[in-house]
C-alpha cells in the first residue's frame, strides 16, 4: 500500500477516472480544482476505445507525464459491470506502474455532488436495466441518509422522503422513473451523470486523509452479480 508523502499544504495532482456509466470521463485536478478534462457521453459504451486516449490528452494539455501525478482516483461503482472493470483495471495499472496511491470514489456520491440544493434530499440514480436502479439518499450537505441499494421502482418508492420535503432525482436512472414517481415534492434534474469533474474535490479530500486502496486487492463495487444477456437466436 502506498502512502501519500506530501504535506496537505503542498500541491497535489490527481488523475480522476469515471467509467461507471456511458460517460467516459477523465480529468486532472490540482488540490481539487480541475485543470483539464475529457469526457464523452454519446449513448454508447466507448470506454475501451476512449479511456486511454483521453488520459494521454489531459497529460498533453498540461504538458506533463504520468510521473507528475500524485495519485490515481477511480469511480468504484455501482454501475456498468464492463465500464467499471475497464476503469478500475486502468487505474490499478497506472497506480502500480508509477508507484502512486489509488483512491476510490463512490459513483453515487460523486453524482450527488453534481447539484447543489439548499434543503431537501438528493437521490442519485444509475440505470440498472428494466425498472431497476442503483440509488442512495443524501441530504443537502451530501451526508448519506440511506445506504446504496439496487431496487425496482414503483409508485411507493421514496414515499417517506417525499412526504418530508423536496426530493431531487438525477442520473440516467431517474429519467425512467419520472412517470412512476408522481408527487409535488419530486423534482427531476435532467442532464446529470457521473463525471470526473465532481470526483476532483472528493478524491483530494481522501488524498489529504491518506484514505487509499490496496492496489493488489481492490475490486469495483458491482453491488449485483454480472448477468449476461443471451444473444437472440438467428432465424
Amino acid at each position: 500500500m502506498y502512502l501519500c508523502k506530501k504535506s496537505i499544504f503542498s500541491l497535489a495532482l490527481i488523475l480522476n477516472i469515471e467509467t461507471a456509466t456511458k460517460n467516459c470521463s477523465v480529468s486532472i485536478a490540482e488540490n481539487g480544482k480541475v485543470l483539464a478534462i475529457r469526457e464523452l457521453n454519446e449513448g454508447n459504451y466507448s470506454h475501451a476505445e476512449k479511456l486511454h486516449p483521453f488520459i494521454q490528452e489531459v497529460y498533453n494539455e498540461l504538458k506533463i507525464d504520468a510521473n507528475k501525478i500524485d495519485a490515481i482516483a477511480v469511480s468504484k461503482g455501482p454501475g456498468s459491470y464492463t465500464g467499471l472493470r475497464i476503469g478500475v483495471s486502468a487505474a490499478k495499472g497506472l497506480s502500480y506502474a508509477i508507484g502512486k496511491p489509488l483512491i476510490s470514489i463512490e459513483t453515487l456520491k460523486s453524482l450527488a455532488h453534481s447539484i447543489e440544493v439548499e434543503e431537501g434530499m438528493i437521490v442519485p440514480m444509475i440505470d440498472a436495466r428494466r425498472m431497476e436502479v442503483y440509488s442512495a439518499v443524501y441530504n443537502s450537505s451530501y451526508e448519506q441518509k440511506r445506504e446504496i441499494q439496487a431496487e425496482i421502482i414503483n409508485e411507493d418508492s421514496f414515499k417517506e422522503e417525499l412526504l418530508k420535503g423536496k426530493v431531487y432525482f438525477l442520473g440516467d436512472g431517474a429519467a425512467k422513473c419520472k412517470e412512476i414517481i408522481v408527487h409535488e415534492n419530486a423534482i427531476f434534474v435532467e442532464g446529470k451523470f457521473p463525471s470526473s469533474k465532481e470526483m476532483a474535490q472528493l478524491s483530494y479530500s481522501k488524498y489529504k486523509k491518506n484514505d487509499i486502496e490496496d492496489v493488489a486487492y481492490f475490486e469495483p463495487f458491482y453491488l449485483k452479480d454480472f448477468v449476461a444477456i443471451p444473444e437472440k437466436k438467428k432465424v
